[in-house]
Parts: C-alpha cells; sequence; structure tokens
C-alpha cells in the first residue's frame, strides 16, 4: 500500500513524497516515466518529478498548492483544450515504448499497430481471462468480451493516430490548485485512442460539459464518438467488477450485451 508525506526541504521548498512497503516491479520509475511523458508537449500541468526510486520504493514531485481552488466555467474550458492539445501530442504507438504493465491489474501495454488491436489484446482479452479466474463476472458475460474483442474493427470508428493518454482519467486524478487550474496526477499511460480518456472521464462524473464542449472546439471527435463511449468504458468497468464486484457487475454485462 502506497503512503503519501508532505515534506518541507532544509532549502525551504515543500514537496510531496510518496513511498510503498511493497510495491510491483517498477511502480514509482513507471509513474515517473507517464508524468514526465505527459509534461513534455508542454500544453498541460503536471507536476515534475523531482526524485524517483524503485530501491528502496520513492516518488517525489513538485508540490502543488490547492488551497480550496475551485471549478470554474473558465478553468474547466481552458482543462478541455489543455486535454484536447495533449491528446493531440501524440504517441509513437499505440502501447508503451517501454512495454511496462501498468494499472492495479498490471494490463500489459505492447505495442501495437491499430487502436483495434491494442484494445482487443492488451485490455479486453488480458480483463477477461482475470475475470474468469476471478469468477468475477458471469461465464456468458466473460464470453460477450472475448466476442467483442475479435468484433472490434467493425466497432471503433474511423482510424486515427494514436494519441498520447493519461490513461486513467477519472476525477480523483485532476487536481485543482489555488488559482482554479487543472493538474494531471497517478497517470496510467500509453499510446492509444483519445476516446478512451474521454469515456473515463464520463465514467464517474467529476467534468462537466464545458471541459468536452472546449475540447470539441480544439480537436472535434469522429462521428459516431457517442455511441462509442460505452464501448471504450468496458475495460474500466471490467476492471472494478474484478476489484469491487456489487453494481460494476451488472454494469459490465450491460454494457457487453449493447456491443456483443
Amino acid at each position: 500500500m502506497a503512503h503519501s508525506f508532505v515534506v518541507d526541504l532544509v532549502d525551504g521548498r515543500r514537496v510531496f513524497a510518496k513511498t510503498h512497503a511493497a510495491p510491483p516491479s517498477g511502480f514509482f520509475t513507471t509513474e515517473a516515466a507517464g508524468l514526465t511523458w505527459l509534461r513534455e508537449p508542454e500544453v498541460v500541468n503536471v507536476p515534475e518529478v523531482l526524485a524517483v526510486a524503485d530501491e528502496p520504493p520513492v516518488l517525489v514531485l513538485e508540490w502543488i498548492p490547492l488551497g480550496g481552488g475551485r471549478r470554474s466555467r473558465e478553468g474547466e474550458a481552458d482543462f478541455g483544450r489543455s486535454l484536447a492539445r495533449l491528446h493531440g501530442a501524440g504517441a509513437p504507438f499505440f502501447g508503451r515504448e517501454d512495454g511496462r504493465t501498468t494499472g492495479s491489474r498490471g494490463l500489459p501495454n505492447e505495442k501495437r499497430p491499430t487502436w483495434a488491436d491494442f484494445y482487443a489484446t492488451q485490455r479486453l482479452l488480458p480483463l477477461a481471462r482475470l475475470a474468469a479466474e476471478a469468477y468475477a463476472l458471469p461465464a456468458d458475460t466473460t464470453a460477450g468480451l472475448e466476442r467483442i474483442a475479435g468484433r472490434l474493427t467493425d466497432l471503433v470508428g474511423p482510424p486515427e493516430p494514436p494519441a498520447r493518454l493519461h490513461g486513467d482519467l477519472w476525477a480523483g486524478n485532476r487536481l485543482i490548485d489555488e488559482h482554479g487550474r487543472s493538474w494531471l496526477i497517478d497517470p496510467a499511460c500509453f499510446g492509444g485512442h483519445r476516446e478512451f480518456d474521454l469515456a473515463m472521464m464520463r465514467l464517474f462524473g467529476g467534468f462537466d460539459g464545458t471541459v468536452f464542449a472546449a475540447y470539441q472546439d480544439v480537436r472535434p471527435l469522429a462521428d459516431g464518438h457517442e455511441e462509442r463511449v460505452l464501448l471504450n468504458q468496458l475495460a474500466p468497468l471490467t476492471v472494478h467488477a474484478i476489484k469491487f464486484g456489487g453494481p460494476y457487475v451488472s454494469a459490465t454485462a450491460d454494457a457487453v450485451a449493447r456491443y456483443r
């Protein structure tokens, strides 16, 4: 389990530090690489990595002063535009250059030539296998995931180049600082379809319509994108069904039924 600390350094700086008693292999260096990759285009706020090590496991980040910062219409629109530019910065391929796994279930991120190939082989099929091993989903739902994986070329929409994705973009992984600016934290980065990040944002709420409208102004989505939201939510829904069960099981089953 990770532990977080606020640390005041002797030079007067305040930093944010995380440790972990028994992390998976490459836990903090993978996170640090993702943060650095998101910072690289200089289009969205991401805390700077100040120090990182896997032995001992530690990650030290730039301190972000929150100070009761609140969402505003202007701030939400700015975040939508910034996210569109981040996605537009692109990735060299679908997957990760280092091939490292991400997320609580260690999902693979090997390079694949298309989004349909990546989403099938690196997300839906591994998740179907994990769900079957854990008896987390009804057998027909697991089989449905596998059938959908085999049909993704017909389901994912027009081809697009790989986008630079956060990979786990729910509201808890966005901070709003004391000036109302948005910052991205805790990424699970990979090159993927931009609709994946946007679908994750809509799954648990926390982002209002201003964000999505501003995004559309900068990088309009392809026709039919609304019909693909639930398709792109299948992976996080399945992860939550495996981890937590309960209503996520029926939500996953309903999503699978829509596309299979």
